[in-house]
């Protein structure tokens, strides 16, 4: 059986492999521990953009307030660890259920809205998390931040350097996106397609909407709480200025580049936009002369401006359809 027949009998497994080797031998030549800590931040991005391209690219509901489930799970693990001298990966899985729960609660009244309401309101429920952190100093640290987060630990063995860190992210994010493309190829996933695509219609065939939105928007927070918790013991600090709408909005620029119509989007966006901006700052300067953040900023814009342009879709979508590959046709 040669590598086009393997492909197109378990599509998803071969380029989970693909994906998962591919990640594997980056470390072996990015020798610049700079590029490997960006690294790590697009695979925390990924896990954060995986979540809502289930959100937004499946259930069709708009989010602009992501940031704030992201949040919660860095600050659940950074309290617990810190003041409370709890195991990280307790932390970790503790942050998920309150994460959960409080997306729950949240979901149950916001889902009463649709269309721009729905999205003002996660604008909303974003900033109170936001100034709630800035808020409660005694707990957050407030606008100082919460210093001496831990590292996770298996045993004697420390996740204490960027390459060990590099491997537990990835690692993490393929089961996770192993775990979404059995969502989307199942049951539920084809649910969620009709939601997409008009809610009245699938409830006429017997779809619970209101059930279905509501599940995605707690996997969803699930793995933004994850993804938060990975990045404060990564930083092993933890402060609101990571967490703000410009965050949120940067999530969501992530899901469209990368595309929202396939979970195998996620890592690209997320590599995408980290990588043009570290990109931009540090070599724009050599074609402007005293180039600010300013230019940065408008430069980038331009550049995601061409790409949704040319490929509305995502890169993802936009490159399989411009390149006829003989087998990289992924399933969503």
């Amino acid at each position: 059986m040669n590598v086009t027949q393997l492909w197109r009998r378990a599509p998803n497994a071969f380029g989970l492999a693909l994906l998962a080797l591919v990640l594997i031998v980056i470390p072996f030549w990015v020798q610049s521990s700079y590029l490997l800590s960006n690294g790590i931040f697009i695979g925390i991005a990924a896990i954060l953009t995986l979540g809502l391209a289930l959100l937004m690219g499946y259930a069709g509901q708009v989010s602009l307030g992501h940031a704030a489930f992201y949040a919660m799970g860095a600050y659940t693990s950074a309290i617990l660890t810190v003041k409370f001298a709890y195991s990280p990966w307790l932390a970790m899985i503790l942050g998920v259920l309150v994460t959960g729960t409080l997306a729950y609660l949240i979901g149950k009244i916001i889902f009463r809205l649709s269309g721009h309401y729905l999205a003002l309101a996660t604008l909303g429920l974003g900033i109170i998390v936001f100034l709630a952190l800035g808020e409660f100093r005694d707990l957050t640290g407030g606008s100082s931040g919460l210093p001496g987060v831990p590292r996770q630990t298996i045993g004697s063995f420390a996740f204490d350097s960027d390459i060990k860190y590099y491997y537990l992210v990835w690692a993490v994010f393929l089961l996770l996106l192993a775990f979404s493309l059995n969502v989307v190829n199942s049951r539920i996933g084809r649910a969620l397609r009709a939601i997409h695509v008009s809610e009245m219609a699938a409830e006429s065939v017997g779809v619970d909407a209101g059930r279905f939105k509501l599940r995605v928007l707690v996997l969803s927070a699930v793995y933004a709480s994850i993804a938060g918790s990975l990045y404060v013991h990564y930083m092993r600090f933890v402060s609101p200025q990571p967490f703000d709408f410009h965050a949120s909005v940067r999530l969501v620029v992530m899901a469209a580049v990368g595309g929202l119509a396939s979970v195998w989007g996620a890592p690209f966006g997320a590599a995408v936009v980290i990588l043009l901006t570290a990109l931009l700052r540090d070599i724009l300067p050599l074609f402007i002369k005293n180039a600010s953040g300013e230019h940065t900023v408008i430069v980038y814009g331009l550049i995601l401006v061409l790409i949704m342009i040319f490929m509305p879709e995502g890169l993802t979508s936009g490159l399989l359809k411009r390149r006829r590959w003989p087998f990289f046709r992924l399933k969503k």
